[in-house]
């Protein structure tokens, strides 16, 4: 089955973990945005329908305007083009949907959104190897997968999984990135290894995946993805920001070099 690609967009970058709590937000929040400030046309698709956080990290609840049935202007901030389910459901009410509603979603978020002329359409998935990623997958021709994790035995066992999942539908991987991998001592200049360190590198060699970089325990990440200021935002010189534009180099340089854009095939058993 042949997916057609989003129109106006070059690549579509699925950013995934394999379990949740290990930042993927964060780096798809700031990555789209250290893009942005690269001099890229970024969009920014929340696909995690369960827990939109996006709105959040960007500052932002304002809706999305709706042209008919079939158009939805996308709402701007930090320069992105953002669409979440967290603008169309604000509020603590929980969303209880099955497969097929969130199948529909998805289709509108990546079909009836006027994204326009796009460099990239980064699109933060829920963690894990569910309904919304089997969605994207069936639905379009996705030029590549960062896999997010952190140092820890047991985020690493997860991203496992979802190296295996993309690999068997025959989805790019373009790397993965250590998150929260150490934390620079203000005191003594160290590193001190919270999570553990290194391990995610280690796991991309073994997998024969490149490794985009590794992304240190910031109090200014935290903070910034709180207040609606992601440390993206303040430019590659604001605390905790080089790594994250480090990662982002890697990412761009991966899908200049030609990383797969060719649509997989799906087989549903």
């Amino acid at each position: 089955m042949t997916k057609e690609p989003i129109a106006g967009v070059k690549h579509l970058v699925a950013v995934a973990s394999g379990k949740g709590g290990v930042g993927k937000t964060t780096v798809a929040v700031n990555l789209a945005i250290a893009l942005k400030k690269m001099g890229a046309k970024v969009g920014l698709l929340d696909a995690d329908v369960y827990g939109p956080n996006v709105p959040v990290m960007l500052g932002t609840n304002e809706q999305p305007r709706a042209l008919g049935e079939r158009t939805i202007i996308p709402v701007e901030a930090y320069g992105l083009k953002m669409i979440s389910m967290g603008l169309l459901s604000p509020g603590d009410k929980p969303l209880i949907w099955r497969g097929p509603m969130l199948h529909s979603v998805i289709q509108q978020f990546l079909r009836s959104v006027r994204w326009g002329e796009l460099d990239y359409l980064i699109v933060d998935l829920p963690p894990g190897t569910g309904d919304v990623q089997l969605t994207l997958i069936q639905s379009a021709a996705i030029s590549g997968a960062v896999l997010v994790t952190t140092p820890s035995v047991v985020a690493l066992a997860d991203v496992r999984k979802a190296v295996e999942m993309f690999r068997q539908v025959n989805v790019e991987i373009l790397g993965v990135v250590e998150n929260m991998s150490y934390f620079a001592c203000p005191h003594c200049a160290g590193k001190i290894d919270v999570f553990g360190h290194g391990e995610g590198e280690r796991m991309a060699k073994a997998f024969g995946v490149p490794f985009l970089g590794e992304i240190e325990i910031d109090p200014q990440i935290r903070i910034g993805g709180d207040s609606g200021k992601p440390v993206a935002s303040l430019g590659e010189d604001a605390p905790g920001a080089k790594s994250i534009y480090a990662m982002a180099r890697n990412v761009a340089a991966r899908l200049a070099g030609g990383a797969a854009a060719a649509a997989p095939t799906v087989e549903i058993l």
